[in-house]
């Protein structure tokens, strides 16, 4: 962990394939919004819920090329993230090989709904993968903990702060106005507080 203040920022898009979604991360990532490279941690297509795999990738593959790009495991469905049942390492493993072997690279992670375990941790770990799933804290080897939510980003603008913050959104938040706009504001005040830094450097 550097000396002296950084943040990081991620967006877990649980929403890809929805083109209102798609098309306002799509701008923001473009933006930079307060010169921070947003981590863009996908959720992968569901064929079992009949996701269309070609439009994901077409999308994945944009929003990779713009910046750094994980994995977002939803376990059981698309709108229920938690596993209730099966072997979730085994799920992150086939969603992140799965990736690599459509040319994509994902260098992070986050466990939907903030799910982990042993087996998961041990399965990020061996696949080279940066693990922001855990909740507070500072950087550590393979680790980028998540600090402020959209909401406790808001608030916490202009009260003290940690010295590493890692404030993440939802796609579906960028639907919102306020929500945006507040987004924007909170990041623009984040980068003079805590300069953005690359996120890879950080976890190592």
């Amino acid at each position: 962990m550097p000396s002296a203040p950084v943040g990081a920022v991620s967006c877990h898009l649980e929403q890809p394939l929805r083109d209102e979604t798609w098309e306002q991360f799509d701008a923001l990532q473009r933006r930079r919004p307060g010169g921070f490279d947003v981590i863009a941690l996908m959720r992968p297509p569901d064929a079992a819920y009949g996701e269309d795999e070609i439009a994901w990738l077409d999308r994945a593959r944009a929003a990779a090329a713009r910046g750094p790009f994980g994995l977002h495991t939803h376990w059981t469905s698309p709108t229920h993230a938690r596993p209730t049942g099966g072997d979730p390492a085994a799920r992150v493993r086939a969603e992140a090989e799965w990736m690599r072997a459509h040319g994509l690279e994902p260098r992070f992670f986050c466990g939907g709904a903030w799910y982990t375990d042993d087996d998961v941790r041990r399965t990020v770990a061996e696949l080279g993968l940066v693990d922001c799933t855990v909740r507070g804290g500072e950087p550590t080897s393979g680790i980028l903990p998540t600090t402020h939510s959209l909401g406790a980003l808001a608030r916490g603008a202009l009260r003290p702060l940690p010295r590493f913050v890692h404030a993440y959104f939802h796609d579906y938040d960028l639907l919102d106005p306020f929500r945006r706009r507040a987004l924007e504001v909170g990041l623009a005040v984040l980068s003079r507080r805590r300069p953005p830094r690359d996120p890879l450097s950080l976890a190592r």
